[in-house]
């Protein structure tokens, strides 16, 4: 069965990277967008990823211009926003697609192992997030309300 450390992913620098390399992490996966509604969320994504990346957590970012084109910019510009205006320091990947022909695999992936409402696949907004346990496993979706402080309790579980 495939898992999540089966894909590779392009770093927003521009270097493939298989996600073998956080095999044994617990991973959330997020789609992102710099100029939408929940874009102060990478404040808090940042908080966790500082309070729990020593005990094995990583943040993987994935921007996406999909939704109201929130984030039209290149991976460079979304990249120095992400530092200079919330201190992201977990990894960012390159601007993809995750709905449609054209969706990134690993989205493929995780919408088909965690659908959402009603059993619907398609991402609906920016700032999805999927859990994934130590094992590569899809443990569940959150929605972009879902703040990461009011998920913070599932990854503790994970990493416990």
């Amino acid at each position: 069965m495939t898992n999540v450390y089966d894909f590779n992913a392009v770093t927003i620098q521009g270097k493939e990277r298989p996600l073998a390399e956080f095999k044994g992490k617990v991973l959330l996966v997020v789609n992102t967008a710099s100029k939408c509604g929940f874009t102060p969320q990478f404040k808090g994504l940042e908080k966790l990823y500082e309070s729990y990346k020593d005990k094995g957590l990583e943040i993987l970012g994935f921007p996406c211009n999909q939704f109201g084109k929130q984030d039209p910019g290149s991976n460079d510009q979304i990249n120095e926003f992400c530092e200079l205006n919330y201190g992201v320091s977990f990894n960012m990947f390159e601007k993809v697609d995750v709905n449609g022909d054209d969706a990134h695999p690993l989205f493929k992936h995780l919408k088909a192992q965690a659908p959402g409402l009603l059993g619907t696949e398609a991402i609906k907004w920016n700032f999805t997030k999927f859990l994934v346990d130590q094992n590569g496993k899809v443990v569940k979706r959150f929605a972009p309300k879902d703040t990461p402080a009011k998920i913070e309790s599932e990854i503790r579980k994970l990493l416990a």
